[in-house]
């Protein structure tokens, strides 16, 4: 029986226009109703490079925001907002201001007044947009959001997908999954306490809340830029979505266990599972790419993490080498993403159903070959930041059906339209035989 994180659904932060919703109030307007043009213009320029130049969204964001050291708070708040924005309801703002295809700066500017006008702000009167109407936009509105793959701004395949593959859900889930994801932060335990870091923070201006359930979590209850802290210079937290941090407390590895994190990539649950093994024991951190474990070694230099060690997987000799060695597998594997569209909003446009077909053969390939690095006796967990079906429950059930050896301890779906976080999926299993 597959189990759910369920408690009262967390309010939801407001990006952009849902201000219409029952019981919903929009939050998310520009800072003082004012828009200076140094801060249109760098909106405008970044959209250009997203859109027209094919340019991932969290990069051009970062670019934009060193170019000028001078920007406050409220310039780059509203520039990474707006600009997060538009990417997020690109189909909606061109079904409302009647553009087929993104091609000029002016359908830019077009996108930006858009976002403006639908969160509640006004257009200052300058020239790009002169001929640009709050009442029309409004009423343009109104008229294209009984369509739901417009309205929440998602490819039409990707709506129909939902619809089959989590039909009691999928309304909720897919508006959850255009608002603005918390910030949550893992203490490291190895370094410090939760309450130190607290008191770290509070110092530095930051103030945080406990997250139910999750020991070691803090989540901001104010948006701040946290790596300008002593407490990050110290390596006393890593950024951690709540959902990430579930995975590692399920595989529950032990001091002086020998854990495996086959996927680690640069190394996020790799740290807390060395935080929860009390830094004790040995820890094996595989990837493809040599880049991101390259990012692993740094962040647990910080962290003061000392039982890891990095290999790169060269091929299935690799894998082979390592088999029935390991107590505990985390086998996070490649997905979709599908649960964390809020955090990579520009993820709606560059999938595609072929490519998550690709996926989904690839982590069916994953569980077949990498489980048999797990000892007999011994647990893995299989995980994703997905919330389909097919990569989830039906993967599991597949891999379990020609793998006799194993059995399914537990399962868990987590949903943002419900908790409040990312949408994750993680199943313990166990080696039978």
């Amino acid at each position: 029986m597959q189990k759910e994180y369920r408690k009262e659904p967390r309010r939801q932060q407001n990006n952009g226009f849902r201000a219409e919703r029952k019981n919903e109030q929009n939050t998310d307007r520009p800072q003082g109703g004012r828009i200076y043009r140094s801060q249109a213009e760098a909106v405008v320029h970044a959209l250009w490079s997203i859109f027209i130049e094919g340019r991932y969204a969290d990069k051009v964001i970062e670019y934009t925001l060193k170019q000028d050291k001078r920007r406050g708070s409220a310039d780059r708040a509203f520039i990474a907002d707006t600009v997060y924005n538009v990417v997020r309801y690109k189909r909606l703002y061109m079904a409302v201001m009647n553009i087929e295809e993104l091609k000029t700066e002016d359908d830019m500017w077009a996108m930006m007044a858009a976002n403006v006008i639908l969160s509640g702000g006004t257009l200052p009167p300058w020239e790009e947009f002169y001929r640009m109407s709050s009442v029309k936009i409004n009423a343009a509105y109104e008229r294209v959001k009984k369509i739901r793959a417009i309205r929440e701004s998602i490819p039409d395949w990707m709506d129909e997908l939902g619809r089959t593959s989590l039909p009691e859900i999928w309304e909720k889930e897919i508006a959850a999954l255009n608002t603005q994801a918390p910030v949550v932060l893992r203490v490291n335990t190895l370094r410090t306490t939760k309450e130190e870091a607290r008191k770290s923070f509070i110092a530095d201006g930051v103030l945080t809340r406990e997250v139910e359930g999750l020991p070691d979590a803090l989540e901001l209850t104010i948006r701040k830029n946290v790596f300008e802290s002593k407490a990050f210079k110290e390596g006393w937290f890593e950024v951690q979505d709540a959902s990430s941090q579930k995975v590692a407390i399920l595989l529950n590895p032990q001091p002086g266990m020998r854990v495996v994190d086959a996927c680690a990539g640069a190394g996020g649950k790799t740290l807390h599972i060395a935080s929860l093994m009390q830094g004790k024991g040995s820890i094996i951190a595989m990837d493809l790419f040599e880049k991101k474990l390259e990012e692993l070694k740094k962040r647990a230099r910080r962290d003061e993490v000392s039982n890891i060690t990095t290999r790169v997987i060269e091929g299935s000799k690799t894998i082979k080498r390592m088999a029935d060695t390991a107590d505990r597998l985390l086998l996070d594997v490649p997905c979709s993403g599908m649960g964390v569209l809020r955090r990579n909003p520009d993820a709606k446009w560059k999938l595609t159903p072929e490519f998550i077909d690709e996926v989904v053969a690839t982590q069916a390939q994953i569980l077949k070959s990498y489980s048999k690095i797990l000892r007999v006796g011994g647990q893995m967990v299989y995980s994703t930041c997905s919330i389909l079906p097919k990569e989830n429950g039906e993967q599991v059930q597949r891999f379990l059906s020609e793998n006799a050896g194993f059995s399914l301890v537990e399962e868990h779906s987590v949903f943002a339209s419900v908790d409040g976080y990312d949408g994750f999926y993680m199943a313990l299993l166990q080696r039978n035989e």
